[in-house]
């Protein structure tokens, strides 16, 4: 029985020896690769808008306070004027923090069945910061608003 006992502790401690240089080598690689949630905010912009203008205008309104008390619950209303109709309407609503360590904070999508551009959400701030706002509309343009965020106590970190 000993020495069962023995053969079967030293094919453990054999398959680990080889999995272990496979684990270390997976977290390297993971290491080096850049997920979504490590973009700065002019690649994010251009990921979301492939590399076109985006044009600021009074048609994309945005509501966050100017000061926050707790970075962890912001309240953020994003309203865009349009008709909403098949032929001019709102495509998308970007709402991105240009400090956090990610940068967007939500994507809405929307259809002239909508009726109306709104979209209300609480997002995490890490500081103080501009909170954008970025319409994707109906002709392939991208209007943007932003306000810019005072934070008393961090959220994000």
């Amino acid at each position: 029985m000993e020495r069962r006992s023995f053969l079967k502790g030293f094919g453990v401690v054999a398959a680990c020896t080889a999995l272990i240089p496979q684990i270390a080598n997976a977290a390297e690689e993971a290491k080096k690769v850049v997920g979504p949630n490590e973009m700065n905010y002019d690649s994010a912009v251009a990921a979301i808008t492939g590399g076109k203008p985006v044009t600021p205008s009074a048609k994309v309104a945005i509501s966050a306070p100017e000061i926050a008390e707790n970075g962890a619950v912001v309240p953020v209303k994003v309203t865009v004027e349009s008709p909403m109709t098949n032929k001019d309407y709102v495509k998308a609503i970007h709402v991105l923090a240009s400090k956090n360590g990610n940068v967007r904070c939500a994507n809405i999508y929307l259809t002239p069945a909508n009726g109306e551009a709104y979209f209300g959400t609480r997002v995490k701030l890490g500081g103080t910061q501009d909170v954008v706002a970025i319409a994707e509309m109906s002709d392939g343009t991208f209007l943007s608003a932003k306000q810019n965020v005072k934070v008393t106590i961090g959220g994000c970190g």
